[in-house]
């Protein structure tokens, strides 16, 4: 009896002492990479016993939220330029910066057999709506727009580009046909489990420059074991793996 409740008392002290290192982190994350995180959460928390407080959106918008003190501890970025921006003017950690992954664009409809395999499409012009992500502040939106220049598309479909501020309101005017196609990134569409809805052209990498994702932990995080912990765990083995899973370059 006396093992027994020596046991349940030293199992009850490791869930406080878990409880009590255990914290929150504030994470600013580019919408392309929304589906990957929520996926690699529950594991980090598993993991770590840290939670993850995400707001998504567009990485430009993030830049001026961060230079004006918006309270996020990591940015798990669409590009590197950002990061590194952030590290000159004092508002990251150096030496903190990485590469999580290589982002891929997708020209997408939500209809069946709408978009064929080299996009030509775009060049038949037979859609009303095209949806990007606003190329001023979000990286998707300006490999689009490189690659629109690079067909020599631009001029004559810029009359019909429906902006969205991020590439998640880009995907979602696609996916509820206020567009008929729209570039997005091919996280959105590959879902490991799910099949791959409507149409969709890769983009072959070469047509826009490439979009190197990088991640760095912001200075309001540098104190917080949770925000540490977070960009460990997106170099571990299953989150790379989980990353890949969703359509990213490495």
């Amino acid at each position: 009896m006396k093992l027994i409740s020596r046991t349940w008392i030293l199992a009850a002290l490791a869930v406080f002492a878990l409880n009590v290192r255990a914290g929150e982190v504030s994470v600013a994350v580019a919408a392309n990479f929304a589906g990957p995180l929520s996926a690699m959460s529950a594991a980090f928390t598993a993991a770590t016993g840290h939670s993850v407080k995400t707001s998504l959106g567009a990485t430009g918008k993030f830049y001026s939220q961060i230079a004006a003190g918006a309270p996020f501890e990591v940015l798990i970025s669409a590009d590197d330029e950002t990061p590194t921006k952030l590290i000159a003017e004092g508002l990251a950690v150096p030496h903190t910066q990485f590469t999580y992954a290589i982002g891929k664009l997708v020209l997408w409809s939500a209809k069946p057999g709408y978009v064929d395999e080299q996009g030509a499409v775009l060049a038949a012009g037979q859609f009303a709506h095209l949806a990007i992500a606003n190329p001023k502040t979000a990286p998707y939106g300006r490999a689009a727009l490189e690659l629109l220049k690079s067909r020599g598309l631009h001029d004559k479909l810029a009359p019909r580009l429906v902006t969205g501020e991020s590439i998640g309101q880009a995907f979602q005017f696609v996916a509820t046909g206020n567009a008929e196609l729209g570039f997005v990134a091919l996280s959105q569409v590959v879902v490991p489990g799910k099949p791959v809805s409507g149409s969709h052209w890769v983009v072959p990498p070469s047509l826009y420059g490439e979009i190197r994702q990088d991640a760095v932990l912001l200075k309001r995080g540098e104190k917080n074991p949770a925000a540490v912990a977070l960009l460990a765990y997106l170099k571990s083995a299953p989150a790379k793996a989980l990353i890949q899973s969703y359509g990213y370059g490495h």
